[in-house]
């Protein structure tokens, strides 16, 4: 299931994006070149082949340049679209059309690539029990809509931000002397709601999580034969989640280990944008 954005998020977020292109001036080449009683209609198209995700911003761009503009979506975030399909239909005043055109395609266009590089990840691994999720590897103040986008191309989320569960890495190992002191110091910090995480490299590492007992264990760049030993000794007490330099080339043999998740930080921090295209008639 895709999770609904937050209706404030996203206002907040093309209003910001809206100011940033407007400026002081607004729209000088529109004002100059297109009467205000001038109607327009338009669509959204797919150039090349992907997956759908970002409609809410692209209707929140239009409608918060001017409310008149009607918005149609042809489908939904999620949905498979081939170069040349229609992804929505838009009328209304050609000023905000115009205006709004740019913020609209860079939240689309950058959405919709997340999702349909994910649904190539998760296409790898199809045949496995595993799950392909994302990383805080985001584009600052963009967090919620990439990880929301990965949502839409069959990937799953991990954490939002450093508030909403606990992961020791390795840093947080060393400087708390070891894999036990810091378990047992976060079982007696967090209360009983909090998820705990705990990134291990080596086996024996991992031998001493068993023994303390956590949610989670990050399998850190093991190869498939470590990862393979790993998911044997856990033997499904707890979630295995691999992570580390795992490409397209690779994430197939790392869920063939039997691994619960594999996070890629890739999905957020490599994605290209999925070329959209906004053609416009007037009225």
């Amino acid at each position: 299931m895709i999770f609904d954005l937050s209706p404030i998020l996203i206002d907040d977020a093309v209003r910001a994006a809206l100011a940033e292109d407007l400026g002081r001036a607004g729209d000088v080449t529109t004002q100059a070149t297109i009467p205000a009683s001038a109607n327009a209609r338009a669509v959204i198209a797919a150039r090349e082949a992907g997956v759908v995700a970002g409609l809410a911003l692209a209707r929140a761009a239009f409608a918060q340049m001017d409310s008149n503009v009607a918005f149609e979506a042809w489908g939904e975030d999620g949905a498979r679209v081939e170069t040349g399909e229609i992804v929505a239909r838009i009328e209304g005043p050609a000023r905000a059309i115009l205006s709004a055109e740019r913020v609209a395609l860079n939240f689309m266009g950058r959405l919709c690539g997340i999702a349909s590089l994910t649904a190539t990840y998760a296409a790898r691994i199809a045949h496995t029990k595993a799950k392909v999720c994302d990383t805080r590897k985001t584009t600052p103040l963009m967090r919620a809509f990439e990880k929301y986008a990965v949502r839409c191309g069959g990937g799953a989320n991990h954490r939002f931000g450093l508030d909403d569960a606990v992961l020791i890495k390795d840093n947080h190992i060393a400087v708390a002397g070891g894999v036990v002191p810091a378990l047992r110091a976060a079982k007696a910090f967090v209360g009983h709601l909090v998820k705990i995480e705990i990134e291990v490299d080596r086996l024996d590492q991992l031998q001493d999580v068993l023994t303390e007992g956590v949610d989670a264990v990050l399998l850190d760049n093991m190869p498939p034969d470590d990862l393979r030993k790993a998911t044997e000794m856990v033997a499904g007490r707890m979630i295995c989640e691999a992570s580390g330099g795992v490409t397209l080339e690779t994430i197939a043999a790392v869920a063939e280990t039997g691994v619960d998740l594999i996070s890629v930080g890739a999905l957020t921090h490599s994605a290209r944008v999925l070329d959209l295209g906004l053609d416009i008639a007037i009225a």
